[in-house]
């Protein structure tokens, strides 16, 4: 096929040079952001076309949408950067998830040797508890089967329901973005949920315990069904979007988020965990960081046929 575009081809970063770039490409009139990808890898003599990343020469911004047609761009030039080992954003999730679903287990298991070794150490500093090799308590059984039920849904969400608009991250990432999710939700959440001197050992109030359980059954039914309804607004391997109604879309732009943090409250009150506050505190602010940047994509790319949302993901709040 005759070549009907050209683009001028610049390195962003002289320290990661990628050394065979070729000055420019000849392309045909139908390539997309990944055909770029591909057709640079192949003169650049680099294997894996995901570790190239494309940028708008003006604005400095990489091109996410993979499937983007270049002509549609009005882009003559490219800036692009070796991103490095790549990592399939599928796998990305995966590993993520995993901490929870290792630690939990890993202290209930052990409890009866971790705690009575470490209590003498505590005394001074935590309540005395009935006993230090007890059995769970109500609260900590539930906040078991809650933390593991909701990774285990993440888990399954991520191998068969969510599609990708990106294919891969740099491997270099999986370590910074996995931490949050090992280290809080699931090494310090479990170090503290199944100490027998825990808030969580020490609860005593059912009604509080059965209002936690209602919300994070309702919170992770609603939370599924929004996630499997999105995955139907996108073709295989595509990356298009559609405007989303129902399901809570009416009330806020992403109603995934919003009952994902009820689901986290009701975990919260059947635990009375700090660590679980502080998990969820923090992961709603990155929630409404993700949530606005949907917002601002949905009424750049829809306009007006798109209806505004004044909140992004509780409605009276945030």
């Amino acid at each position: 096929m005759a070549a009907d575009l050209s683009v001028k081809l610049t390195n962003r970063s002289r320290k990661q040079a990628i050394k065979r770039l070729p000055p420019s490409l000849d392309l045909p009139a139908t390539s997309d952001v990944d055909d770029v990808k591909v057709a640079i890898a192949r003169k650049a003599g680099i294997s894996d076309h995901n570790r190239i990343g494309l940028f708008d020469p003006t604005t400095n911004k990489t091109l996410k949408d993979r499937k983007a047609l270049l002509r549609d761009l009005k882009l003559d030039e490219l800036l692009v950067k070796d991103l490095g080992p790549q990592l399939g954003w599928r796998t990305v999730f995966l590993i993520e998830y995993f901490g929870p679903l290792l630690f939990h287990p890993f202290f209930l298991g052990l409890r009866n040797h971790i705690y009575p070794a470490l209590y003498p150490y505590v005394k001074d500093f935590v309540p005395m508890p009935s006993t230090i090799d007890g059995t769970l308590s109500v609260s900590q059984q539930l906040t078991f089967a809650c933390v593991m039920l909701h990774f285990l849904k993440r888990e399954f969400e991520t191998a068969f329901i969510h599609k990708f608009s990106a294919s891969t991250m740099p491997v270099a990432n999986v370590f910074r973005n996995s931490f949050f999710y090992w280290a809080v939700a699931g090494l310090l959440a479990a170090f503290e949920v199944y100490a027998p001197f825990s808030p969580a050992a020490r609860a005593e109030t059912f009604a509080i315990d059965a209002l936690g359980l209602a919300l994070f059954c309702f919170g992770e039914f609603m939370n599924f069904r929004v996630h499997y309804y999105l995955s139907t607004l996108r073709s295989p391997g595509g990356t298009e979007r559609k405007i989303p109604h129902g399901l809570g879309f009416e009330l806020v732009t992403s109603p995934n988020y919003m009952y994902e943090i009820l689901a986290w409250i009701g975990v919260i009150l059947i635990s009375r965990s700090p660590s679980i506050a502080l998990f969820i505190s923090v992961g709603s602010m990155y929630m409404f960081t993700w949530g606005k940047g949907k917002e601002r994509a949905y009424r750049k790319e829809f306009g007006d046929k798109y209806k505004k949302k004044r909140f992004v993901m509780l409605p009276g709040l945030l």
